[in-house]
Parts: C-alpha cells; sequence; structure tokens
C-alpha cells in the first residue's frame, strides 16, 4: 500500500502520466494495470463525465484523437461511449490492442485503496462529483491529490474536502507564481521549461512535479534543479538505468520500452513506422530525423559490435545524402545531424553514392568531423545494406557486410557505446528503412 506521504519519501518519485502511455494505451484500464506491475506508486488520471453522469477516464474532452470519432463526452450517455475503442497504433505500432474508455470507478475500486491517485477534471464542471466519489475510499486523504491548472478555481474547494492539491503552471501565467502558488500544495512544471522558469516554480519552497517525463535526460536534468516529482509517459525506461535489451523488437508490430522519437512535442507526426512482417522501422518524415533506441541503451561499454541493416525502400535520396547511426553518447538528448548537439559522440552513415563514412561529433556543433571513410557500392532502391561498428582498444572499424566486406577505420580514440539513435540525415521525405539492430 502507497500513501502520499510513502510517495514522498523517496527522490525522485515517479507518477505514470496517463498510465504512462508511450508504453501502454493512455488511460485504459491495462495501462493503469501495466503501470502498476512496472512499480508506479501513483496514477494520473483524467476525468471526464458523460451525458448520464457517468465518470469516465480520458485525457481529451472528446474522442477524437484516439478514436477517430469527432464525439464529444459530455454529449453522449456512458452506453454510447463504450461502443469506441481508444487506438494508439500510430504511437504504439500496430499491434497494440484497441482499448475500451475505462469508468472512473472502476480505476479507483482497483487502486484508491492501494495506490496514490493525481486526478484532474477535465471538463471543470464536475468537482463535486469527484469529491463525492474520492470521499468515498477509505484513507481517501492518503491517497489522492487534487491536480488542475495553478488559475483555475476548483483548489478552494478541494481543500475544503481536505485534499492535497497540485497546481502545474504554464507559460502563460508564469508572472502570477506569487499569487497563485500559496493556493497548493505541489506545484508542477512543464518539461519544455528553462532553467530560470523552474528554478522560480522550486524556489517557492514546496515539491515540484514535472509533467510529462518521456526522456531519462530530462529526468536528470529536472533533479538537477531542484525538482522532486517526475510525472512519466515511460514508466520503465524512465525509472531505470540500464538498456532491457540486445536486439531491436520491430517483428513483435510494438514500439520497445526506451525506443521513440527525437521529440514527442509534435504528437504521431513524427513516430516511424513499425513493419512487423519486416521486422523493420521506416523514418520517412520531412526534415532531419532520429529515433532513439533506447531499448539497447546505454549500450554496455563491454560490447564488442553493433549491427545494423538499413535500405531505401522506395527511391534513392541525393547521392552524397546519407542515413546511417549514431552511438556513443553520453545520454539520450535528442539528437539529430545539422543541429547543435548537446553532447559529443559518433556517427556512421551510408550515402546514396555508397561513401560509408565514420564521423566524431563534438557537443555544440551542428555537424561532424570525418574520421574515416571507403567508398563501397552505391546501393540499389530496395536493397539491404549490412553495417558492423566493432570496438576495440582506442579504436572504432566500421564494415559493410553485404557482398565483398569493406572496412574503415579509426584509431586514437576513447569511446563508450553510449546511447544509439537511428538518424536520417537530409529533409526530403525519402523514406529510409533500419532493421536488425542487434548490440554484442
Amino acid at each position: 500500500m502507497f500513501t502520499i506521504d510513502d510517495l514522498l519519501s523517496t527522490t525522485p518519485f515517479y507518477i505514470a502520466h496517463r498510465g504512462s502511455g508511450d508504453n501502454w494505451v493512455e488511460h485504459s484500464l491495462d495501462a493503469y494495470s501495466h503501470s502498476v506491475r512496472a512499480g508506479a506508486k501513483a496514477l494520473e488520471l483524467s476525468v471526464s463525465a458523460t451525458s448520464d453522469g457517468v465518470l469516465v477516464c480520458h485525457h481529451d474532452t472528446t474522442i477524437a484523437r484516439l478514436t477517430g470519432n469527432d464525439v464529444t463526452i459530455g454529449d453522449v450517455t456512458y452506453a454510447t461511449l463504450m461502443g469506441f475503442r481508444n487506438n494508439a497504433k500510430d504511437w504504439l505500432g500496430p499491434a497494440a490492442a484497441e482499448q475500451p474508455i475505462p469508468r472512473l470507478k472502476d480505476v479507483l475500486d482497483a487502486w484508491a485503496r492501494t495506490h496514490v491517485i493525481f486526478i484532474e477534471d477535465k471538463q471543470g464542471t464536475n468537482t463535486a462529483a469527484l469529491l463525492k466519489m474520492m470521499q468515498s475510499y477509505p484513507d481517501s486523504h492518503s491517497h489522492f491529490v487534487w491536480k488542475q491548472w495553478a488559475a483555475a478555481q476548483q483548489v478552494t474547494t478541494a481543500h475544503a474536502a481536505g485534499f492535497k492539491t497540485w497546481g502545474y503552471f504554464t507559460s502563460e501565467i508564469m508572472n502570477r507564481v506569487d499569487e497563485l502558488a500559496p493556493k497548493f500544495d505541489f506545484l508542477g512544471v512543464h518539461h519544455d521549461f528553462s532553467d530560470s522558469d523552474v528554478n522560480r516554480i522550486v524556489s517557492v519552497g514546496k515539491p515540484v512535479i514535472v509533467w510529462e517525463v518521456h526522456y531519462r535526460s530530462v529526468r536528470d536534468r529536472m533533479s538537477s534543479l531542484g525538482v522532486a516529482g517526475m510525472m512519466v509517459s515511460n514508466l520503465p525506461y524512465v525509472t531505470s538505468t540500464k538498456a532491457t535489451s540486445k536486439q531491436d523488437a520491430f517483428s513483435s508490430g510494438l514500439r520497445a520500452v526506451g525506443d521513440l522519437p527525437w521529440s514527442i512535442d509534435f504528437g504521431t507526426r513524427l513516430q516511424p513506422t513499425i513493419d512487423s512482417s519486416a521486422g523493420s522501422i521506416s523514418i520517412a518524415q520531412t526534415g532531419m530525423q532520429s529515433y532513439l533506441m533506447g531499448s539497447l541503451s546505454p549500450v554496455s561499454g563491454s560490447a564488442e559490435t553493433i549491427d545494423f541493416a538499413l535500405r531505401w525502400p522506395k527511391s534513392l535520396p541525393q547521392a552524397v545524402q546519407h542515413a546511417g547511426l549514431a552511438f556513443g553518447l553520453a545520454a539520450d538528448s535528442p539528437y539529430r545531424v545539422g543541429i547543435p548537439s548537446q553532447l559529443s559522440g559518433y556517427h556512421v552513415v551510408i550515402r546514396a553514392n555508397g561513401s560509408m563514412e565514420l564521423f566524431s561529433r563534438q557537443a555544440g556543433t551542428a555537424g561532424g568531423t570525418q574520421i574515416a571513410q571507403v567508398q563501397t557500392p552505391a546501393p540499389a532502391v530496395g536493397e539491404w545494406v549490412h553495417l558492423r561498428i566493432e570496438f576495440a582498444s582506442q579504436a572504432i572499424s566500421v564494415s559493410r557486410l553485404d557482398g565483398a566486406t569493406r572496412t574503415a577505420m579509426a584509431t586514437g580514440l576513447s569511446v563508450q557505446p553510449g546511447y544509439l539513435w537511428l538518424c536520417k540525415n537530409y529533409p526530403d521525405p525519402v523514406a529510409v528503412e533500419f532493421k536488425d539492430i542487434v548490440v554484442r
């Protein structure tokens, strides 16, 4: 059994945001169940009421984003709502099962007695009904935290009912911190807040919780700034420090724990397409794109090889344009070619003209320095190019294994394999496909 005091006894403490929506269909019983099994002490719930007064868990007040149906929850009965299913295949992969929208009561019956529940009224009209339901569970003041936008008005009623409250700040109300912060027990910052904005909230002296955390680097940055709690969308990954696998899981049709595009702030638009039948992933979005292989990261310093294959399935980019794999990065901070990197590391590429190259890259630079190169045959459309990175004492070699083996080597290096990123390093929306990523 976990109470609010238990949650606060650990720094950082973790809350499963929407039931850890990077891993399971958000705000579903399935997601909450998996989060609890993954060790979550606390769950975050968003709540709306149907036209007949049934409280349900769903982030949006409409179901369009997750069901494809432009239906407002408050306009339909619970019976009608049960005819729809949340579909997160675009985010989680084609094998992600569709999930029903759960009743709040079913969720609370399962976990309100044993876990901490952060609960938010998304419609803003259900304060009385929510508080009444919360009070119906034993020791409710030790298990529930009222969550709301810091400028909303329900906090007074929630406090009067005896509940702790969390008020989260957004950029447009940062000028009201002195006015609003005293009203809450816990304060909230967004993951993209600047250091100065985070410091402003932390300086109030109350426990601060950041939402939503997808990457370990965000966890570490926020911890360094004094943030106490992490509302995480990628719970099993962010709460760990080690790789969970040695090989990609594309053939499963599900995105593996820790695998993410370079940014989550564009929703599914940056998510590559998983093809379970081919055991591959395709990156085709416009612009320089990269995909974190967090499931394989950080690669152990004892690793000897990293294998991967890539191809251009439908057409080749321009002759000198390239794709490849970045490695040797000390953290999972977003990585892209052409954008200044926060970290130093290495990058292997194959160009459309067949040139295979190894680059070193320094933090703060947008490009790299070529340290090894060998010419290989130009890939054909649809042809898989198989590459191997090998680590030896102060040396890295890169080999192309399809056809006659060709190798380039750089020496005098100090490298740890670190975090891995799959990279499409050109702006055009020409798809590049990856498979068979294996660490040995």
